[in-house]
């Protein structure tokens, strides 16, 4: 196995640096704002009135506005709640909004001038969207459910016998929301604007993925260059039940939607063996745009066995035409790393360990990519099953 060396990333790590607030989403029902000084985490807020089982966050910049989505497990159907910010970090509900179906699990913003919303994922088999002016004013736009898988996925015993949308994301155009559908092994594809009415997603043909691979996460890259242009775009999608990335050229067709053609597709473990009980959890492009970090949850690649067991996290370099090459793998920091994000400078990671119910931040090395020690950490959570599943940085 092909591993990182922590003592190296450690040298390169951390200087003195401001403190900065981080928010992070408790399956057991808690909303925590928390402090970092670079050397530790501390509690500044906690709250309650997200909903009984906190599950995404998306941090909207331009507002100052934190919309935290509750998957409700508890109740019938699932929210959203939105938290103006301030930089005390304490947490004021704004607003609070009942969703009309069960399971989500995702949420991406989109608009423009004319329309502000956001699109949801629902692990159920729907796509909602809920528009909003400001933080005191949401609205439900639009709940549909998504078709029926026929026939059944391969793991129809499992988890491939109806839909499961599993994230909201946002082209670089700006046009078109992607939701990964782990259920029907399809990414699908839906527009807002000029083809529909703003504030409503209209459905085009989907990207379809390897019959059972389960698609879960993915992230767009372009090279430098291209960005603000629709020019060299690339789409990473990490599938959890074969454990593969595989890396797409997009083009935009004049009549309309997206076509994909697959470039490439490696194991999320690179070189280093496959665990049978692993699945892929979370993928991005690093802050610098050169490398991509993709989470493997239940395998158990580091001290397995013993208290400080944990999963893995893997890094590729990211080349021409999107080509991945393997760097290594290095300690998630605890077990099921269901989500994680970067800093602005890209030397830190902040790791929610949904089993281990605990935050990580690791330190990075911004020009190797490597992945080094737990710099920090702070319990979030009740292990094994209502631990951290969310965390994002407000810088």
């Amino acid at each position: 196995m092909r591993t990182f060396s922590l003592a190296a990333v450690a040298a390169t790590a951390f200087q003195a640096v401001s403190a900065v607030n981080l928010y992070v989403a408790g399956y057991d029902g808690n909303l925590s704002s928390l402090s970092f000084d670079g050397k530790a985490l501390s509690v500044i807020s906690k709250d309650q009135n997200c909903g009984s089982n906190p599950t995404w966050l998306v941090h909207d910049k331009n507002t100052k506005i934190l919309y935290c989505i509750d998957e409700g497990n508890t109740t019938p159907n699932g929210s959203i709640a939105a938290y103006p910010l301030s930089p005390t970090g304490k947490l004021t509900l704004a607003s609070h909004v009942n969703l009309t179906a069960p399971g989500p699990v995702s949420g991406a913003i989109f608009g423009d001038k004319s329309f502000r919303g956001m699109a949801i994922a629902h692990y159920g088999g729907q796509v909602a969207t809920v528009g909003f002016q400001n933080a005191t004013s949401m609205k439900v736009i639009q709940q549909a459910n998504f078709t029926a898988i026929t026939p059944l996925g391969p793991d129809a015993a499992g988890r491939q016998y109806i839909p499961h949308p599993h994230q909201a994301l946002l082209d670089p155009s700006g046009k078109f929301i992607l939701m990964p559908d782990l259920g029907a092994d399809l990414v699908r594809v839906m527009c807002w604007g000029p083809t529909s009415n703003n504030d409503t997603l209209v459905e085009h043909p989907p990207l379809k993925a390897k019959q059972g691979s389960g698609p879960r996460h993915a992230a767009f890259w372009q090279p430098q260059a291209n960005h603000n242009t629709t020019e060299n775009i690339y789409l990473f999608l990490a599938a959890e039940l074969d454990n593969t990335v595989t890396a797409y050229k997009v083009s935009y067709p004049a009549n309309g939607g997206m076509d994909f053609k697959e470039v490439s597709k490696t194991s999320t473990f690179g070189t280093a063996t496959i665990v049978p009980t692993a699945g892929a959890g979370e993928i991005l492009v690093s802050p610098c745009n050169k490398f991509l970090v993709i989470s493997n949850r239940n395998d158990g690649s580091f001290n397995a066995g013993t208290d400080s067991a944990s999963d893995s996290l893997a890094t590729f370099a990211i080349g021409a035409d999107a080509a991945l090459t393997f760097k290594g793998l290095a300690p998630a920091g605890g077990k099921s790393p269901r989500h994680f994000s970067f800093n602005k400078a890209g030397d830190m990671i902040a790791v929610s360990l949904y089993a281990s119910a605990k935050m990580v931040i690791l330190a990075r090395d911004v020009v190797t990519g490597a992945i080094g020690n737990v710099v920090a950490s702070i319990p979030i959570g009740i292990a094994p099953d209502r631990g951290a599943m969310n965390t994002v940085w407000d810088e």
